[in-house]
């Protein structure tokens, strides 16, 4: 298989944008949340793999792949980075993307790099466009995505492919797989309902679908009426199951997880799991450790992977204020960022009480680290994706008035009904009352694939915003207990120009839920994203005395969104 210098050169002088379009032009136009056609998609599938001349490679990749409603992602990152810790190439195929499509494919633990990309991404359309039929017409996107992991997977000759089931697993186009080293299932719960069916038994039932006859397979603490199913799927098929426990913090030996969350230490627990069996399968476990695995202590190896792994929008802390890089020089000047955003896409009941209790633990610490330190030259700069554990601090910071906002959207086939009273319940527990809500559109747009590198809409006209005003009523009946008259897309506009709350709305009394002139007196509805971010920029910049600390959650498509325009 040619994928030298020459090869590469032809590909990559196709512009990414292009490519970007591409992709585009394979999304379906179905709405979020309508039943696909599933009729013979993995009999395509395998058509498509022919085509490429994968069906035959694809057999010999050595996978490991992972299904589940909650935490898939997160497992299949930790298996990455422990098998990289023990010496492996690496491939990891995850979804959504969150700025770039990128994203999707890594190798060794980085996004693949775009020439490569461009070179493999160009022969798989190719080849597909030269043969598309009638009966055999080109890939829906996620199809194209798996068929494309495989492509640069086989090619760039992986020791281990982690692959993460797109929706469901017993149809799901990453079924293809006939002899996975191992399976995973990581929670289950109550998500994409009309499509799995609306019972945790059916749920698991498509689940347990990537489980294979004799393949060696870990699931996580279930419920009885999903276990039962994955039991019985697993006796079938005569399959060794093991069901594994949260890991031990202590076995870190003083290190911590880069993804928070006590859930993280149960996912922590099936990637060790994933990982050790995937070793033992691939007769590479007794080559790399001679002391047994029960042996109390984690491997050294898999205790840098779990403390190294990071994924970007899950328990995330960005820090918008520019940290200084030494603050000893005069004790008065600023450290801290004033604006801190806390990410993480959670949209089902079970990830909107894991997040909640994320950043109840988050925003508790960080007042506490204000409170006890004055100004300590920052140990840890900012990583690459704005992920800061420590922060510096200055006198200054004790007199800053802490505000805890909420930054929120979700697709209306999610219930809002649930996952905001969940949020505010939750944290309220905790001691944190969010000052206020904002709730926006989203940025992206559903029938484009977009880069990094992509303009950002400037836009904001025409958004209808009458889902984001159903949003603030729920949460203003939550807060005060009460209905309340709902604003109309025509109170956010004078003129043909919008209108935004004043920047003393953050400071404004909401203990009670008067209307003043086009906001509530602790909610808004902001006609876009970057809108709301310049909004919160320029709120801190008129308060110096406030500290804003805003939590994105509801989608994951939000958070990506967010973390484009803070990069930007």
């Amino acid at each position: 298989m040619d994928t030298g210098g020459e090869v590469q050169s032809v590909f990559s002088s196709y512009s990414y944008e292009t490519a970007m379009e591409k992709l585009s032009s394979l999304i379906t136009r179905q709405t979020r949340g309508e039943l696909p056609p599933i009729a013979e998609k993995l009999k395509k599938m395998a058509m498509y793999l022919k085509i490429l001349g994968l069906e035959e490679e694809l057999n010999g990749l050595k996978v490991i792949h992972v299904a589940g409603t909650k935490g898939k992602g997160s497992t299949c990152i930790f298996c990455e980075a422990i098998l990289r810790e023990c010496g492996f190439r690496t491939g990891v195929f995850i979804s959504p993307h969150l700025i770039d499509v990128r994203e999707r494919f890594r190798i060794d633990g980085m996004d693949i790099d775009e020439d490569k990309f461009l070179q493999y991404f160009w022969d798989c359309w190719k080849k597909l466009q030269e043969n598309t039929t009638e009966q055999l017409p080109m890939p829906p996107l996620f199809l194209f995505f798996t068929l494309l992991a495989f492509k640069i997977f086989i090619s760039e000759h992986v020791d281990a492919a982690i692959i993460e089931v797109g929706l469901g697993g017993l149809e799901d186009a990453t079924n293809v797989i006939k002899e996975p080293i191992v399976c995973g299932i990581t929670s289950l719960g109550m998500d994409h309902t009309e499509i799995l069916g609306y019972t945790l038994g059916q749920i698991a039932s498509h689940k347990a679908g990537i489980l294979k006859p004799k393949v060696p397979a870990f699931t996580v603490p279930q419920s009885s009426e999903a276990m039962d199913v994955i039991l019985e799927t697993a006796n079938e098929l005569m399959v060794p199951l093991e069901v594994t426990k949260s890991l031990d913090h202590k076995l870190f030996k003083g290190l911590e997880l880069q993804l928070f969350g006590a859930h993280q230490l149960l996912n922590a627990g099936l990637a060790v799991s994933l990982s050790r069996c995937w070793l033992q399968r691939t007769r590479n476990w007794e080559k790399l450790f001679q002391n047994d695995f029960q042996d109390p202590d984690l491997p050294a190896e898999f205790i840098r992977g779990l403390s190294t792994a990071r994924f970007s929008g899950r328990a995330q802390i960005v820090y918008d204020t520019p940290q200084k890089s030494d603050c000893s020089k005069m004790v008065s000047e600023k450290c801290g960022g004033d604006l801190i955003f806390y990410l993480d896409g959670a949209h089902s009941p079970e990830s909107m009480e894991a997040c909640a209790k994320w950043f109840s633990n988050a925003v508790r610490r960080h007042k506490i680290l204000s409170h006890s330190s004055v100004c300590v030259k920052n140990a840890e700069p900012p990583s690459e994706n704005g992920h800061i554990q420590r922060e510096s601090k200055t006198v200054e910071d004790f007199d800053k008035s802490f505000k805890q906002i909420l930054l929120f959207n979700c697709f209306s086939v999610r219930d809002p009904q649930i996952l905001l009273p969940q949020l505010v319940n939750i944290c309220a527990s905790s001691g944190i009352h969010f000052s206020k809500a904002l709730f926006v559109p989203s940025m992206s747009k559903y029938n484009k694939v977009t880069s990094g590198a992509s303009a950002i809409p400037s836009d904001h006209t025409g958004i209808d915003l009458s889902w984001q005003f159903n949003l603030q009523r729920i949460w203003e009946k939550i807060i005060h207990a009460k209905e309340i008259t709902p604003l109309h897309e025509k109170d956010l506009k004078m003129d043909g120009k919008e209108i935004l709350p004043p920047h003393e709305f953050l400071c404004e009394n909401a203990s009670n839920c008067g209307r003043s002139d086009n906001y509530f007196s602790c909610s808004g509805v902001m006609p876009s994203l970057p809108l709301a971010i310049k909004w919160l920029r320029d709120c801190v910049k008129e308060h110096p005395s406030t500290r804003l600390q805003v939590l994105v959650t509801g989608s994951l498509h939000l958070v990506g969104d967010v973390l484009k325009l803070l990069k930007r």
